[in-house]
This record gives C-alpha cells, structure tokens and sequence, in this order.
C-alpha cells in the first residue's frame, strides 16, 4: 500500500516498519525491498528512510550490507534495550507474553533498587511514601504514584542503569498500571507495601525492603495474569484493527530470505 506524506515522516516511517517486522510480514532472514521501492511504499523520501533504516539498525532490528539488501534480524536474540522501547512505542499489538515478560524483570530488579534507596537514601524513600495513606481511591492516582516511587526508588539506589531500564518503559508504565489498579485487591495489595517499605525505610532496614518489595512484585505478576491479562490484550488488539476501508492490499512486499525465525 501506498501511504500519503505523513506529518511526521520519520516516525510513521519507523512505526510501520517495526510492526511490519513484529507482524510477520518481514521475518528475521528476510531482506527489505529496494530503497526507492520502498520509500515509496511508506510515502517518505529516500534520506528520510535512510534515517530511519540506521536508527532500526543501531537498535538491533536489521543489518545494513553494503551492495546487498537491508536484512531483517531477530531482535529477540540480537537486539539491545532500545528494542523494548521501539516495541512499547510503535507496536499496534503486543507480541503475546510481553508484558508478564516486563513483570519479571521488574521482579528481578526491584528488590535490588528498594534496597539500595533504602541504604543510601532512607529520607528520601520516607519523604515519598509519607502520604501514601492519601492515595485516591483511583487507577489513575495509583498508577501515577506507582510510577513515581518506582522510579524515585531507582535514582535514590545510585544506580544509573535501573533509572535508564526504567526510562525504556515509561508511559507505557502507566498505561498498563491503569489497567492493573482497576482492581481493588491490587490497590489493597499496594497500599500495603507502601505501608511495609514506610516502616522499612523509618528504621533503615534494606534486607527488609528488598524482602517486601520481591513479595509484592511476585504477588502483582500473580494477579495481572489471574485478572488483567486476558482483558488487556483484548483491549489492545481492538485498538488495533483498522477502520473498514475498500478492499486494497495494505502489505508490504517481502523479498524471500532464509525464512521466518521463531522467538526464543
């Protein structure tokens, strides 16, 4: 399909082009049409694809060969973090597990960053929680909270790269956590932690926030897959079907290549 002159031309040429890679519609081993073709086909000019094609290179998405074809890689066993961006920013649908994916590594990271806010900075953890009992009684409020303490919590450790982890997913941090705290039990669940990290920063005990923090994160996974998971991924995958249009073919064209790859 043709598309018109985009608004933003680099960022509509991106968006197509890693969900075209996340669809399937160029699967790793393959090869992207000819430069001129396919800037046509996104209705870009051809330094604008230039742009866009290194930038998807440096993050992992494709390998550019001089003389040869822009091949497709597979970003699950190549690609760097600013893959997990490109996929929260630009994919229409998720690819399935992602987000359980996100819960386990914040499992693993947490507890490590809880702790290290609580020994370098217990104040600071204090200060932040101090008017947790105040929370409305709202996704929306929770959600932004939730975001706020956790990314707090990564700055007051002292390490930067938790920060930068952190960074990779934010708006979309909250958007899932809307939908998360819909629940009352989770918000229940949360205001206890709030409470349990409170009294672990009041008396400087690390050991105990990194505790309560893996308690908590173990028992959010539980619940998003138990009442939120299912919903969500609906709700997504109607957000991504197209409005009804004359019957035209919107794929890309694929050259052949080694053949479609599986995700690990």
């Amino acid at each position: 399909m043709r598309h018109t002159a985009p608004r933003k031309p680099a960022v509509h040429a991106e968006k197509t082009l890693v969900t075209a890679i996340l669809e399937g519609e160029f699967p790793p081993g393959s090869v992207l049409p000819a430069e001129r073709d396919l800037a046509v086909k996104l209705g870009v000019t051809r330094p604008t694809l230039r742009e866009v094609i290194g930038r998807l290179e440096r993050d992992g998405w494709l390998t550019v060969r001089h003389g040869k074809p822009t091949a497709v890689n597979d970003v699950w066993r190549s690609g760097g973090l600013n893959v997990v961006s490109g996929i929260v920013r630009h994919a229409k649908v998720l690819p399935p597990g992602f987000v359980p994916s996100l819960l386990e590594l914040r499992l693993l990271i947490s507890p490590a960053y809880a702790r290290g806010a609580v020994e370098r900075s217990a104040g600071d953890v204090r200060e932040l929680l101090a008017g947790h009992g105040d929370l409305p009684e709202t996704a929306a409020a929770f959600a932004a909270f939730d975001w706020r303490l956790h990314h707090r919590l990564t700055v007051a450790s002292g390490n930067p790269l938790f920060t930068l982890i952190l960074n990779g997913f934010a708006g979309f941090y909250e958007r899932m956590a809307r939908r998360y705290f819909r629940s009352p039990e989770a918000r229940r669940t949360s205001r206890r932690f709030y409470a349990d990290l409170l009294e672990c920063a009041g008396c400087g005990d690390a050991a105990a926030a990194e505790a309560v923090t893996r308690d908590v994160m173990a028992r959010s996974i539980e619940m998003w897959r138990g009442f939120v998971e299912g919903q969500v991924e609906a709700e997504l995958e109607t957000q991504a079907k197209p409005k009804p249009k004359p019957r035209r073919s919107s794929r890309l064209a694929v050259k052949p290549g080694k053949g479609r790859g599986r995700r690990p």
